[in-house]
C-alpha cells in the first residue's frame, strides 16, 4: 500500500472527540483485508530483523495490529492498559492528559531484562501517553525498546518527548 493511497483512504473527522480536533480515523484502513495485511507487513518490514521478542499494543487501538505484528514476527504480545483492567499483578506509570491524569498498566511478569521489545500504537500527537509507556516498559530493563506509530502528527512534536537515542519509526507522517 503506498503512502498516497494511505493518505487519501484516511477519514477525518471533525470535531471528535472534542470541538476543534480533526481525528485520524484508521479504521478505514482496516475494513479490507487487503489493506490491512499490508499495514502487517509494514510494521514488521521495519523490525524483522531486530530480534523482537515482545510487542506491547497500548489500549485500545494499538491492540488492533499488535497482536497481528507479534504473531508475523515471533514474538510475544503485551496490553498496556489503563489502571484496573488487567486481571493479575500489574506495575504503573501515571501521566498527564489534557484534561488531568491518567495511569496505563502492564503485567508484572510481561517482560523481563532478555526482551527486545516493540512499543507499537496508532497515532503520534503529544505524546504523552506512549511517553508513560515507554517508561513503564523500560521500568524492566529489556535489552531494548522500539516505538512505532502508524500516523504521526509532526506538528505536535510528540517525538521530542522521548530520549535522543530512542528509535521512533512511523508508517507515515502528516
Amino acid at each position: 500500500m503506498s503512502k498516497e493511497r494511505l493518505k487519501s483512504s484516511l477519514r477525518n473527522i471533525p470535531d471528535f472527540p472534542i470541538k476543534g480536533v480533526q481525528f485520524k480515523d484508521i479504521t478505514s484502513w482496516f475494513v479490507n483485508k487487503e489493506h490491512l495485511a499490508e499495514l502487517v507487513d509494514l510494521v514488521c518490514d521495519i523490525y524483522k530483523e531486530r530480534g523482537i521478542t515482545k510487542v506491547v499494543g497500548i489500549e485500545s487501538r494499538g491492540f488492533i495490529l499488535g497482536g497481528a505484528i507479534a504473531v508475523k514476527l515471533g514474538a510475544g504480545f503485551v496490553p498496556a492498559r489503563k489502571s484496573g483492567k488487567l486481571p493479575s499483578e500489574t506495575i504503573s506509570e501515571s501521566y498527564n492528559k489534557e484534561y488531568g491524569t491518567d495511569t496505563i498498566e502492564i503485567h508484572k511478569d510481561a517482560i523481563v531484562e532478555s526482551d527486545i521489545v516493540l512499543v507499537h500504537d496508532d497515532l503520534l500527537a503529544t505524546g504523552g501517553t506512549m511517553l508513560a509507556v515507554y517508561r513503564l516498559v523500560n521500568r524492566f530493563s529489556p535489552k531494548k525498546v522500539y516505538l512505532n506509530f502508524l500516523i504521526e502528527l509532526t506538528e505536535l512534536k510528540g517525538r521530542e518527548l522521548f530520549p535522543p537515542k530512542t528509535e521512533v519509526d512511523t508508517i507515515l507522517s502528516l
